[in-house]
């Protein structure tokens, strides 16, 4: 599910709150909000030229602790 918002695209698992990633464009790079819980987000900053995997990795278990 995804909800669009001005320059921002948000991932949720359920219409119920519950969003896991938030997509921010940056000018040489994108900021990811990553809620794994209501209490615990990890923000990344991620450049062009930089390697998705870690954070994919994260992405992953964020959406897996949602319930």
């Amino acid at each position: 599910m995804e909800d669009i918002r001005m320059h921002r695209v948000v991932f949720c698992k359920s219409f119920a709150f519950r969003w896991f990633v938030d997509v921010e464009p940056q000018n040489d790079s994108v900021l990811l909000k990553i809620q794994k819980s209501r209490r615990e987000t990890q923000t990344v900053e991620l450049g062009l030229d930089q390697d998705f995997d870690k954070t994919q990795e994260l992405i992953r278990e964020a959406y897996n602790s949602i319930h």
